[in-house]
């Protein structure tokens, strides 16, 4: 099972980190050890500085295929839900900064939080679905899919031209602008069209 993660997929939140606003997907996987479900606790890891929240909509993919063109590609995920990718800012800062891969910001143990998958049939029009973040009951993250650079349709059409995609692999669509750094004590909950689908802990 993979976790394909999509970077910079809002622009707004492409420019709260000075980053540049991509013309195609920026891709980058998690290790299946990143998993933390069941609304289990998040325990900072405190050797890696800073830890950033970024609420994304998650796609559970329901069939294997590759090369899948566009038009088809809806096919290919039946489940939505939310997640947290924890990074580790201050580390990403420092890779990024020396030309070097992510993956020790991103793929910790705990980096791939998951809530509760619904079937999309349930959600209406996918193209509006609108996500948010709570902390301590006060919104710090909103969003909506319009605001996708890249579709879901579109994701999968291009991850699938470099990886076989898998009956039970997540794929994280991007954040909304808004990320920040988490702390002890503190309470997410993430609300997709208003409905409570990710709750967990800080410790």
């Amino acid at each position: 099972m993979k976790i394909i993660c999509v970077g910079r997929n809002y622009a707004d939140h492409a420019r709260e980190l000075n980053n540049e606003v991509p013309t195609e997907p920026v891709i980058f996987l998690k290790p299946d050890s990143a998993i933390l479900k069941d609304g289990k606790a998040f325990y900072l890891p405190e050797h890696l500085g800073e830890i950033h929240h970024e609420l994304e909509v998650v796609l559970r993919v329901c069939k294997n295929g590759k090369h899948i063109h566009e038009k088809f590609a809806s096919a290919y995920y039946d489940q939505i839900g939310l997640g947290i990718d924890f990074t580790a800012r201050d580390l990403q800062s420092k890779l990024k900064s020396k030309g070097l891969p992510w993956e020790l910001a991103k793929g910790f143990d705990g980096s791939a939080v998951l809530g509760n998958f619904v079937a999309k049939e349930t959600l209406g029009e996918l193209q509006e679905l609108e996500l948010r973040l709570e902390i301590n009951g006060s919104e710090r993250q909103q969003g909506n899919t319009r605001d996708l650079l890249f579709s879901f349709e579109k994701i999968i059409a291009f991850v699938s031209q470099y990886f076989t995609l898998r009956q039970g692999d997540l794929i994280f669509t991007g954040t909304p602008a808004g990320v920040s750094a988490v702390k002890p004590g503190d309470h997410l909950q993430g609300y997709l069209n208003e409905t409570c689908l990710l709750d967990f802990e800080v410790k």
